[in-house]
């Protein structure tokens, strides 16, 4: 049988300061005999993809399509 979740002040307090300013991600709370062990934050970034592609192709300017896929001509 489950025991109940033992959550005290301490750990919201823990788990509200992970989850501040995060934009993108996750918390996972990890619980090992109705305890409370471990919490884990994964955060993501996401970029504007049109900078992308622009720094990208700015750099490839000038090559052949052989030459940016890295083949050499012997």
């Amino acid at each position: 049988m489950a025991k109940p979740l033992k959550v005290d002040e301490v750990w919201l307090e823990r788990i509200a300061e992970l989850l501040n300013g995060l934009e993108f991600g996750s918390v996972s709370i990890v619980v090992h005999e109705g305890q409370i062990v471990q919490i884990e934050r994964t955060e993501r970034k996401r970029y504007d993809n049109k900078a992308a592609a622009r720094t990208s192709s700015a750099g490839n300017a000038g090559r052949t399509s052989a030459e940016s896929r890295g083949v050499n001509k012997a």
